[in-house]
């Protein structure tokens, strides 16, 4: 069975996440529970995507390249921080049952606008071009298999 090229999956998965954030935007200011929901599921499924790529889909790139320091995933890595800070923002707000995030959700999106479309149209691409369907099977299943711990 041949795997999806790595670009489709992850590229869905941004779609995925861009939805369960909307939904959180849509819902909290009418039933903050709800948006509470959807906020803690695309909290964890944005730290998983960002553990994907640092442990699996980085290394993968710069053996088949031979750039590791100073090349593209040492750029994405750095935009991974900026995320993370971003999102540890919203999420104390979440904790605190608060929805004025509004300047944070923003920043958040600016920053994932701009680093997402590097990934789907660099990133993605050269590394789908770099394996073949061996490989691909065996970051799938490293994929499936990266405790929860690792992306907490």
């Amino acid at each position: 069975m041949q795997q999806q090229p790595i670009s489709t999956y992850y590229e869905t998965d941004h779609d995925r996440l861009d939805e369960l954030f909307r939904n959180f935007q849509q819902f909290k200011h009418s039933d903050y529970r709800k948006a509470g929901e959807f906020f803690k599921e695309f909290k964890l499924g944005l730290q998983r995507h960002i553990a994907w790529e640092e442990e699996i889909l980085f290394p993968v790139f710069e053996e088949k390249t031979g750039l590791k320091n100073g090349g593209p995933t040492h750029v994405m890595r750095l935009e991974h921080r900026q995320i993370k800070s971003h999102l540890e923002a919203i999420h104390e707000k979440v904790k605190q049952n608060d929805p004025g995030s509004d300047s944070e959700e923003q920043l958040l999106l600016q920053t994932l606008l701009i680093h997402n479309q590097k990934e789907e149209r660099i990133l993605y691409p050269a590394i789908d071009s770099a394996l073949d369907e061996s490989e691909r099977t065996k970051i799938y299943r490293k994929m499936d298999n990266l405790l929860q711990e690792n992306y907490r």
